[in-house]
């Protein structure tokens, strides 16, 4: 039967009790592509403008040596996101459910760094998607402005749209990144020969070279997003195991996605950048020189159509946030508001200790299920929809003030730190008996979980020490 709701259908093949049972097979027998989805969404929302000049600047400081740096960044991002979606899969709660087993410094952390990382990154989500804008139509406002417009119409849309919808227009806007940058690949024609050299794992000959292969590694399509995966495969309405094998797929395309958008751009930095020696500068700010650089080289439509792909870059980056981390927030709270009844419970029939009367327990709370993000409930909630509202207006402060000082430093930091968070929590959930032993990490995954973890705990110490902390106090 349809699902009216915009979700796929998971109660294929209900338990006695008539109800879906998340042990059994009730997905689809076998993978298919027509169920991809949440790996668009993932792939869209990770690769963000900053990847992208980043992935410039390496082609164009180092040519194609590091080419093999990118394509590990993806293995290792395949690693994190299917993770988070078997956990969500194999035991049916939330990501955030299980780090609350962890111990309450885990909602400590997720809080602070929502709030601060929210606030800081609204900002920049929305500059980010103004400036391409700006340079497409130049006379018409200032930055501020387009930076505001997108970020309303970013609120808008996921105001009133529940996640088949936001899938949909996620996919659209992957569709024109991918046509812009395979382009710009094959237009700058690259040296085939060099570029498969290049997948040979060199070091550049120059100072801190370890560092920034490092830094490319990391830094290719992931932050808080990865951690988000397991909500959007659950919005999409895979609750079970029956669609691990869908998940596993859908999240390979996801990666493979992001490889090509990588790729290509090294290619551009190769090519367009380093043969020429030209520098640009890093952020946001770099992808409107490489623009002027292409006009100078190949004309206007060719630097206009790469303006449209900047902005269907920057723009699914905010969409993707503004929807998914809205999504682990509501998860947050009711998590809380669960915590916070039951604790009431206890202390209105707390547990009886005389002889003569039977104990009574008041159960722990329910655990935050997939079914409950699946049904679009927490779409609706006013938690997702009061951070939608925290990352939209809060921010707009920071566009005409300038960011405080102190505050990019905290950003920065917790930023840096949220990835070996998530791959050590991962590492930690999978391995214990909070996962059913069939889908606990096997030899392999924590293998590639343990260097994730240890790749991310180093670049998040020398994001900590390259911080101006003696300006901070």
């Amino acid at each position: 039967m349809a699902d009216t709701s915009g979700h796929a259908d998971t109660s294929e093949h209900p338990d006695a009790s008539g109800h879906a049972d998340t042990k059994q097979n009730s997905g689809p027998r076998k993978s298919s592509w027509k169920y991809i989805g949440p790996g668009i969404v993932v792939a869209a929302t990770g690769v963000g403008a900053g990847d992208l000049v980043a992935t410039l600047i390496a082609g164009s400081n180092f040519g194609y040596t590091l080419l093999w740096a990118a394509v590990i960044g993806c293995l290792v991002k395949i690693s994190l996101a299917e993770a988070a979606g078997r956990w969500h899969l194999s035991t049916g709660r939330t990501l955030f459910d299980g780090w609350a087993s962890l111990g309450r410094w885990t909602s400590w952390f997720f809080v602070v760094y929502v709030v601060i990382w929210g606030f800081v990154y609204g900002a920049a989500a929305m500059s980010s998607s103004g400036l391409p804008l700006q340079a497409l139509f130049p006379d018409v406002m200032d930055l501020k402005w387009w930076a505001i417009l997108t970020g309303l119409v970013g609120l808008v849309f996921v105001w009133f749209n529940k996640y088949a919808v936001f899938e949909k227009v996620m996919t659209v806007l992957v569709g024109v990144m991918f046509v812009v940058t395979v382009y710009l690949a094959i237009r700058v024609t690259p040296n085939l020969g060099e570029a498969f050299a290049g997948l040979l794992p060199v070091l550049p000959d120059e100072k801190d070279s370890i560092l920034n292969t490092l830094g490319l590694i990391g830094g290719v399509g992931g932050t808080i997003t990865l951690a988000a995966y397991g909500y959007w495969v659950n919005a999409k309405g895979w609750t079970n195991t029956g669609w691990m094998k869908v998940m596993r797929l859908d999240n390979r395309v996801a990666y493979i996605t992001t490889g090509i958008f990588v790729i290509a751009m090294l290619f551009v930095g190769a090519e367009i950048l380093h043969s020429s020696n030209i520098a640009i500068a890093s952020g946001d700010k770099g992808l409107i020189q490489l623009g002027d650089i292409l006009e100078d080289e190949y004309g206007t439509a060719t630097a206009k159509f790469f303006l449209i792909g900047f902005f269907a870059t920057s723009f699914t980056s905010l969409i993707g946030v503004w929807h998914g981390v809205s999504l682990m927030f509501a998860d947050f709270v009711e998590r809380l508001r669960k915590d916070r009844a039951a604790s009431a419970a206890q202390r209105t029939n707390p547990q009886s200790t005389t002889s003569d009367t039977p104990n009574i327990t008041t159960p722990a709370p329910a655990p935050a299920s997939g079914e409950e993000v699946a049904s679009g409930a927490h779409e609706k909630s006013w938690p997702f929809r009061a951070y939608l509202l925290w990352l939209t207006f809060p921010p707009m402060i920071l566009l005409f003030e300038g960011q405080p000082f102190r505050l990019i430093i905290l950003y920065g930091v917790l930023g840096a730190a949220f990835l070996p968070f998530l791959a050590l929590t991962l590492v930690w959930l999978l391995n214990s008996s909070r996962t059913p032993p069939e889908w606990r990490n096997g030899l392999l995954s924590n293998a590639m979980l343990t260097i994730a973890g240890l790749l991310f705990v180093v670049l998040c110490v020398k994001q900590i020490w390259d911080q101006p902390w003696a300006d901070f106090f």
